[in-house]
């Protein structure tokens, strides 16, 4: 027991010097920063008493420079967008309607053809011989009914042997006349001007009847087909005006939409639209991507200002700063404003500033309410 008690003094007295220990520090902080704060307030004296040296009708503020924007009303249109592809109407397969052994081919990959034009020959040299046979046998056929038409003027032998003849000769001729339709079948011609795309029959290649030898594609007349979402029915009507821009080739186009779609599809609830083109420079690929734009709302007198002048507070509260003349000179105004239609790069004002108003522009994030303003020259 009488060790217990020891221990507990020993703790109390150590407790003890901890505490004074720690109350001698505080104090020694406490005395530190009271002579801080005498110093700073004697360094601001005499920085006060400078000031009042230098500028004995008070300090001024230093202007900050800034470019300005007048805001004045214009015509403001806000568009919606649709992918498309370009497709031609035109794009066909040259067939050979008989078939056989190609012999020569007219025409190469790339190359543009006119309507008419030779584009390749097959070998029908079977067809060639039995034509030739037909007409030794309409020959005969002809002598002979000539023979029995002289004997029936001379009313020798009998009408039917007369008419036998004649049909003969007249049967033999229509053969004839379907052999050379088939044989002029071995030569194919192009059914349209256009360019050939691609070759599918090289020479010494065999073909089937009605087989594609080539495909060919007139390109002068395109057309620009999208899907669109069937909440812009109303306004993607056939007449309607609208700017087609090809990115990849760097191309904008104004054209009308010149057929709809009556079938909405019901997987994607889409219909489409039609933009037709013209095409001479041959520009426009078909499966080219083009981005149709559609004017769905228009402002005929909008205050439109550049979206990157608007700022955004901490509550969501959109304000500009704008250029109001002071006794000091121009300063920056904090406005609050209620925006509308955005498109691209600019956003309709509804409330908050009038036509007239210099919004503060390059600076515009740097300056605060009150500011003293130096606008540029330019």
């Amino acid at each position: 027991m009488k060790t217990s008690y020891v221990s507990i003094l020993f703790l109390m007295l150590f407790l003890g010097a901890c505490s004074l220990s720690l109350e001698n520090e505080r104090d020694e902080k406490e005395h530190l920063l009271q002579e801080k704060k005498e110093a700073l307030h004697k360094l601001q004296q005499e920085i006060d008493a400078l000031e009042t040296e230098l500028y004995p009708q008070g300090k001024k503020e230093e202007a900050m420079l800034v470019t300005q924007l007048e805001v004045q009303p214009k015509k403001f249109e806000h568009f919606v967008e649709f992918q498309g592809t370009v497709q031609s109407d035109e794009l066909i397969s040259v067939s050979t309607e008989t078939g056989g052994r190609m012999t020569d081919l007219k025409v190469r990959e790339g190359q543009a053809v006119h309507k008419g034009q030779l584009v390749a020959v097959f070998d029908l040299s079977e067809l060639e011989k039995q034509l030739a046979e037909l007409e030794t046998s309409l020959g005969l056929a002809r002598d002979l009914y000539e023979r029995q038409k002289r004997l029936w003027d001379q009313q020798i032998g009998s009408e039917v042997q007369l008419l036998q003849a004649k049909n003969r000769v007249e049967r033999l001729e229509k053969s004839k006349e379907a052999l050379e339709a088939r044989l002029a079948k071995a030569r194919v011609y192009a059914p349209l001007s256009g360019q050939v795309e691609r070759i599918l029959v090289h020479p010494g290649e065999v073909a089937a009847p009605g087989m594609p030898v080539a495909q060919l594609l007139n390109a002068r007349k395109v057309k620009v087909v999208a899907e669109v979402p069937e909440n812009y029915l109303s306004i993607a009507r056939k007449g309607r005006k609208v700017q087609i821009d090809f990115p990849v080739i760097g191309e904008k186009r104004s054209a009308r939409i010149d057929a709809v779609g009556q079938l909405i599809n019901p997987s994607n609830r889409t219909f489409s639209v039609e933009c037709y083109l013209d095409n001479p420079k041959g520009l426009l690929k078909p499966n080219l991507l083009g981005m149709i734009r559609l004017s769905d709302e228009q402002v005929e007198d909008a205050l439109v200002i550049p979206i990157d002048l608007v700022q955004t507070e901490v509550g969501g509260k959109e304000f500009v700063y704008v250029i109001q003349e002071s006794d000091e000179g121009p300063v920056a105004k904090k406005v609050y404003i209620e925006t509308g239609i955005r498109q691209d790069s600019e956003v309709e004002v509804k409330k908050g500033l009038k036509a007239g108003d210099r919004l503060v522009r390059d600076g515009a994030y740097k300056v605060v309410d009150g500011q003293l303003l130096r606008l540029s020259a330019e």
